[in-house]
């Protein structure tokens, strides 16, 4: 008997390579992000725009992403029946917004423009968020072919882990960012997020667990008629919770560093909560792994609650930094199993829906954070906490309901 034939044995579950290729473009994309958010306001401010046109192009932007991310997402759904490939959306919209996002710096060049011209700028910058939206969910849909459904949370931590790293950027390296200035900044994003899709394509995207020669993997159904809108507004709804609790959370700790005299170390708390995401996204894909995703998710969104209630208690920096840690280890419970879940609510064959359906909810909870939440100056700290920890009991109830969700026989 040879030891692939063992009924013991495993077979390789998870196509790394490809992996690490969707890990590199994710990367990209936080990064891109990161840059984009840290000089919006100087770059308004350079054309003789005020400040509070950034949260609204942010909360514009974000609404578009509510349509566009699903939107794109089931038109790459149509491209992989018809040419078995998503990878014309991720090579266009990598594409299109690596050109706008070097445009950008580029018209900063010029310092001003003539009289009715200067709003040149906004339009650009609307429009590289736009082609964010193009290939994000088409890409990370394609996490569903590189691993087996049980896997799905180990192979997510990739993801977790560059996306991390990226996003540690902006409270650490945010002056060295800035340093460089826009041109020199705009560009390496740009470069990067070209070779991110390069890698990508040269490790095959397109190829499949399923065409792996091992018996024990079972190949896909074909794709399903049914559209379950209850499962689909699950996926939403999830999406906007985790988020808004997120962005909650993350508005918070600030203010209560603040509150008692640590604003000389906030770059340094919050980005050991990045950092320990990353660090800890792996160990957290095995034990979502042998738990199962759903109830690791439950646990994760349950301990972020939690921790939300303890932000009063970083009364120091060693404090703050514990707990720092503490939240991106139970971040990492939550973020590597998102894409994972979405997918397995979606259709068969509509993956790319349901990946753009739940970065749809968490477009949603932006608008909603820069709408109503951000604008409200007289939001205590504590008072913010309670809110955050709501959304994230909100977002374990509704991941606790997918457990007890029934499909029809199709017809």
């Amino acid at each position: 008997m040879k030891p692939s034939d063992h009924p013991y044995s495993r077979p390789t579950s998870i196509l790394w390579p490809q992996v690490w290729g969707l890990g590199s473009l994710q990367s990209a994309i936080a990064l891109t992000w990161v840059i984009y958010n840290l000089y919006l306001p100087q770059l308004l401010q350079q054309f003789g725009f005020p400040l509070a046109l950034a949260t609204m192009l942010l909360i514009l932007e974000n609404l578009l992403a509510v349509i566009m991310e699903p939107l794109m997402g089931s038109l790459s759904d149509r491209t992989q029946q018809t040419i078995a490939s998503r990878f014309p959306f991720i090579a266009g919209g990598t594409i299109l917004a690596a050109a706008c996002f070097v445009t950008i710096p580029t018209i900063a060049l010029f310092g001003s423009l003539p009289h009715g011209l200067n709003w040149l700028l906004p339009f650009v910058l609307v429009s590289w968020a736009l082609a964010m939206t193009v290939f994000r969910s088409p890409a990370l849909s394609l996490l569903g072919r590189y691993a087996l459904s049980r896997d799905l949370p180990q192979a997510a931590s990739i993801l977790t882990l560059m996306g991390g790293l990226a996003g540690g950027m902006a409270p650490l390296a945010s002056q060295f960012l800035l340093g460089l200035g826009p041109l020199v900044t705009f560009t390496i994003g740009s470069l990067i997020l070209l070779v991110a899709a390069a890698f990508l394509r040269s490790v095959n995207p397109n190829r499949s667990i399923e065409d792996l020669p091992a018996k024990t993997i079972q190949p896909r159904s074909s794709p399903s008629r049914f559209i379950s809108w209850r499962n689909l507004g699950l996926i939403l709804g999830i999406g906007c919770c985790a988020t808004l609790g997120f962005r909650l959370l993350m508005d918070q700790f600030p203010k209560m560093l603040s509150l008692y005299g640590l604003e000389n170390n906030k770059g340094a708390i919050l980005g050991a909560i990045f950092l320990s995401l990353a660090l800890t996204a792996f160990p957290a894909g095995t034990l979502a792994t042998q738990l199962g995703n759903r109830l690791a998710m439950t646990l994760g969104l349950a301990g972020l609650g939690v921790s939300c209630l303890f932000l009063p208690l970083s009364t120091s920096t060693p404090l703050a930094i514990g707990l720092a840690i503490a939240i991106g280890a139970i971040l990492s419970l939550v973020n590597n199993g998102t894409v994972p879940l979405a997918l397995s609510l979606a259709p068969v064959g509509r993956e790319g829906l349901g990946t753009g359906l739940y970065f749809s909810g968490a477009a949603l909870a932006n608008s909603l954070f820069g709408m109503f939440i951000n604008p409200i100056k007289t939001l205590s700290p504590g008072m913010g906490s309670l809110l955050a920890t709501l959304m994230f009991l909100t977002a374990m109830v509704l991941v606790t309901l997918t457990r007890m969700n029934f499909r029809r026989p199709e017809p």
